[in-house]
């Protein structure tokens, strides 16, 4: 079976398989919210704080499985905001730097939650798709959750955009004009540990990091406006995931490593033919020159 017959056979099965749609539904939603605060992990040089709380909600999905819940929302937000509240305490009350508390934390959490999983002995845990995804399996309950998780992202960065705006291109300004600088900064913690959780079921631990940033970074390289930006992160991060998912069924492989291929895909092609940005329009000027 070649692609294109492959495309055609996901698409007359999306009309049967409701699990199908589903998980189509998913890969839209999961692409606008990781590609809206991928932004502005971004901008703030955040990225790393992204991979702190992606790891760090494994001890939740863990301690959740123990409890004999299937459904692992509460945990892993739970373990997520302690581990992000966690490297603030570090930084701010020691002499270690952030970059040095995000490496002790999630480590410290992602080896709980490796620990926890073998000690759980006897009850069912399907790793695999903890760590790298399915988004085929999304059920209609984690479907529901992931579209909470998305209004709340969507409503936040409308109502807050000039607050966020403010405190991500001029924090000093954003203080001196009473901000609260460090309330917005918890905030947008939250809210990437929403959108971590809401991914799981996606792309997996391991990779949703590359969704909170590759969009964001493929975005950013085409444009030097916020409000650009963050429509054609959640474009790119929407179509990554849509292709994903279809290159997922068609080939049989995992749902999260397809997304992140097709993602780093666009990157790709915005790191070269970038009007401004782009190394190959760079040295036609470096030539012309």
């Amino acid at each position: 079976m070649n692609i294109l017959e492959g495309f055609i056979q996901f698409f007359e099965a999306l009309t049967r398989y409701t699990y199908l749609q589903q998980a189509l539904y998913a890969s839209i939603l999961v692409g606008t919210i990781c590609g809206l605060i991928g932004c502005y992990i971004i901008l703030r040089g955040m990225a790393l704080m992204g991979d702190a709380i992606s790891h760090s909600v494994l001890p939740g999905v863990a301690i959740s499985f123990m409890l004999g819940s299937t459904n692992f929302f509460i945990g892993a937000v739970t373990t997520g905001v302690i581990t992000a509240l966690g490297i603030g305490f570090i930084s701010r009350n020691t002499k270690i730097k952030e970059d040095s508390a995000i490496g002790i934390m999630f480590t410290a959490a992602f080896a709980l939650g490796i620990v926890l999983i073998n000690l759980m002995r006897g009850v069912p845990v399907d790793l695999y798709h903890i760590l790298f995804g399915n988004v085929l399996g999304v059920s209609r309950t984690d479907l529901y959750i992931i579209l909470g998780i998305g209004i709340v992202t969507v409503l936040t960065i409308i109502i807050f955009y000039k607050e966020l705006l403010l405190s991500t291109f001029d924090p000093t300004m954003a203080k001196a004009s009473g901000l609260p600088v460090g309330l917005i900064h918890y905030m947008l913690m939250l809210l990437l540990s929403l959108v971590t959780v809401a991914s799981l079921q996606a792309v997996g631990i391991i990779l949703v990091v590359a969704m909170l940033i590759t969009p964001g970074a493929t975005a950013y390289l085409l444009t030097d406006r916020l409000k650009i930006m963050l429509i054609l992160s959640t474009l790119v991060g929407i179509v990554s995931a849509v292709l994903g998912l279809i290159f997922s069924y068609v080939l049989d492989v995992s749902s999260g490593a397809a997304i992140v291929l097709v993602a780093t895909f666009f990157f790709v092609l915005a790191m070269l033919f970038s009007p401004k940005q782009g190394l190959l329009r760079r040295r036609k000027r470096t030539v012309a020159v």
